[in-house]
């Protein structure tokens, strides 16, 4: 039962992630040209394009990719309470909000992980190849959340530190989550 549960959550998280990540590169306004846009819109277009037709873009920003990770979050974790031998409160509407809440707080998990990814990427592609085709994307996305750290930490003997300030911030923000 283990290794069905780590399959379903592998698969579950992997697409979770592309479509956190498609959400956050149409918010970072990056282009999907590259490989990495491609790959990602490639991989989540089965859920993307239907739900659309309900879900519309405000903003300029196609919401139909949150939904579906939401979507697969709450089918995930219905499926992780139906089998725990923990005694759920009689009150559906109980089950039902601790199941959106455990669906919202593995979205905020998985965005966490995704920003610690990519300003891992960013500084380690700034130190061994920074004209890397992926390079200019993983700068799109990292930017944002760099910035307003480096007007804060200055470079040191040019090296830039705030990637490390970024991932410690994340990490603490993960213990609260």
């Amino acid at each position: 039962m283990q290794a069905f549960f780590f399959l379903i959550n592998a698969v579950v998280s992997f697409f979770c992630t592309l479509l956190l990540l498609r959400f956050i590169m149409q918010m970072a306004r990056v282009s999907f040209a590259g490989q990495l846009g491609d790959f990602v819109v490639k991989l989540t277009n089965w859920a993307v394009k239907p739900l659309r037709r309900i879900v519309p873009g405000v903003g300029g920003v196609d919401w139909a990719s949150l939904v579906a990770a939401l979507w697969l979050q709450l089918m995930y974790a219905g499926l992780l309470l139906s089998v725990t031998p923990v005694e759920l409160s009689a009150d559906a509407f109980g089950t039902v909000l601790m199941i959106l809440m455990l669906a919202i707080r593995g979205l905020i998990r998985l965005a966490i992980y995704i920003t610690i990814g990519v300003v891992i990427l960013q500084a380690v592609l700034s130190w061994i190849n920074p004209y890397s085709p992926i390079a200019p994307t993983v700068n799109q996305l990292a930017r944002p959340i760099l910035d307003p750290i480096r007007r804060f930490v200055p470079l040191i003997a040019g090296v830039d530190l705030s990637p490390l300030v970024v991932i410690l911030l994340l990490q603490v923000v993960l213990m609260i989550v």
